[in-house]
């Protein structure tokens, strides 16, 4: 049953260590994107989806 406390209070302080990295990496700016934003709109036009072409009948076809 020690056992169990002792890996259950080490996870918790990898835990901590994890969210503490975290922490640190955002304020950081580590995960901040500068160069996106003033590109994103370069690429709009790819975005459009083309409406679709209306599906033409065979009588349509023969007119």
């Amino acid at each position: 049953m020690s056992v169990i406390y002792l890996l259950i209070s080490i996870s918790i302080l990898v835990a901590i260590g994890f969210f503490i990295a975290f922490i640190r990496a955002v304020k950081t700016g580590q995960y901040d994107d500068d160069y996106t934003p003033s590109v994103r709109m370069l690429f709009d036009d790819e975005l459009k989806i083309e409406s679709p072409k209306p599906i033409q009948t065979i009588e349509e076809k023969q007119i």
